[in-house]
């Protein structure tokens, strides 16, 4: 796996962007509608940053900040790490390892063309069982 192309392995169905100017509400409430931990930010066909539910955290509520007027260009990281699609998926997990994030902007040509994350290193067996724990933990 970790010798597989970016393009192979990003994902797609996953990919969340939004404009600078959109509110952390507005962000939180689309990345739990599609069940992802990031938004890239897009200005015009420019990636600018990268959100994540850890920037929600640090940022957002352990700064005491209202995500009702807080925009994503005050609290987003910027400018992102970013990995061509062509490169190998071990490459975007050492720099995932050398910045201390667990996604990676997918960019060809300038333009956003996907997503991957720490978690799609994951065995597809052992990411469901993981969700499955997860779920049943919740239960308790």
């Amino acid at each position: 796996m970790f010798s597989q192309r970016i393009r192979q392995v990003m994902g797609r169905e996953k990919l969340l962007s939004a404009p600078p100017n959109t509110t952390v509400a507005d962000a939180a409430r689309q990345m739990a509608g599609q069940q992802v931990g990031a938004v890239v930010i897009v200005e015009g066909e420019q990636v600018t940053g990268i959100f994540t539910e850890r920037d929600a955290v640090f940022r957002v509520i352990a700064a005491h900040r209202d995500p009702q007027v807080t925009t994503l260009a005050e609290v987003m990281t910027a400018p992102p790490v970013t990995a061509h699609p062509d490169r190998d998926f071990g490459f975007a997990l050492s720099l995932m390892h050398e910045h201390g994030c667990r996604h990676v902007p997918v960019v060809e040509d300038g333009r956003l063309v996907g997503i991957v994350s720490a978690r799609d290193a994951l065995d597809p067996e052992m990411e469901d069982f993981i969700c499955e724990a997860q779920r049943r933990k919740h239960l308790r």
